[in-house]
């Protein structure tokens, strides 16, 4: 089956450079008005674990696709109203959330997700209108810009599962490396050969690891950043001296506990792949704990 038409044009839209301008000009005011990180990170979704901004939307979205279903019910007017303002208000904390992802993007994804919020902006305005006239008591054009909304709330939701799924931009980075590591111990160096109090880059099974050595202790984590595969040993070591360092990534500032690989500060919200490693004889060896035998073939590294 072929695809719809309609992705060419989105693919030229991934591509369109012409809205790099805007692009960068609403990063930086989302950088500056979206305050602290703490408030960043709950709406990264850090707490729970993946974005929020795809449950947010849920509220919004299904207030006013069930207030379109009122419009065309008899002596529903009333809860129809109720259900469009409630949108609008629900409307906010999802837009914040996803205002701040999209802050933090690759720049193919940052042009789709532009577009995106503009339509969303768009059906927020429909459905004010909407609520405004319903209030005057202009039913009939009230339930048009109501029915306009959600078209255009229809129309940025198919751009938001693009950006989701065919760009990837919610998701984990770095899901596949428990299906492509091998199971048990591995060789990774002499512990001799690795270098103290800093981020270094080494590869085992052909999965590329992020290595630091304090004394006789090894932290390694899969060097491939879960936000959007940034490559982590290039980033900044963390309060290197402590017992617990982190590392910032170079891409987007996400922060991991190097000890953990959990997450310290957003932009990403999934754990990195943390290895045990231990020293036998002078060798470090790492293994992934959850590291899977994959039931598909992987071809082999040279």
């Amino acid at each position: 089956m072929k695809e719809l038409r309609v992705l060419k044009g989105i693919t030229r839209l991934e591509n369109a450079s012409a809205l790099d301008q805007s692009v960068d000009g609403l990063r930086e005011v989302v950088h500056r008005v979206i305050q602290p990180q703490s408030v960043r990170d709950v709406l990264h979704g850090v707490p729970v674990g993946h974005p929020v901004h795809p449950l947010a939307v849920l509220v919004p979205a299904g207030a006013w696709v069930s207030s379109a279903v009122l419009d065309v019910v008899p002596g529903t007017a009333q809860a129809s109203r109720v259900l469009v303002a409630f949108g609008v208000i629900s409307a906010i904390p999802a837009a914040l959330a996803g205002y701040t992802d999209w802050s933090e993007l690759h720049r193919q994804q940052a042009r789709v997700g532009l577009v995106h919020a503009a339509g969303n902006v768009a059906a927020i305005a429909l459905y004010t209108a909407s609520y405004i006239q319903r209030r005057r008591g202009r039913e009939f054009s009230g339930k048009v810009l109501g029915y306009l909304g959600l078209a255009c709330i229809s129309g940025s939701g198919y751009l938001g599962g693009h950006l989701a799924y065919r760009q990837a931009s919610g998701a984990n980075h770095a899901e596949q490396v428990p299906h492509r590591f091998p199971a048990g111990w591995q060789r990774l160096a002499e512990l001799d050969t690795i270098p103290e109090h800093q981020l270094t880059t080494m590869e085992v099974a052909g999965q590329p690891l992020l290595v630091l050595r304090r004394g006789q202790s090894v932290d390694v984590l899969s060097n491939v950043c879960t936000h959007l595969a940034g490559p982590l040993a290039s980033g900044e070591l963390i309060d290197g001296e402590t017992d617990n360092p982190c590392v910032a990534c170079p891409w987007h500032g996400s922060v991991f506990e190097l000890r953990t690989g959990e997450v310290v500060h957003g932009p990403a919200t999934a754990p990195q792949h943390r290895f045990e490693s231990r020293v036998v004889e002078g060798v470090v060896e790492v293994r992934l704990p959850n590291a899977v035998e994959s039931e598909y073939p992987v071809a082999a590294t040279v």
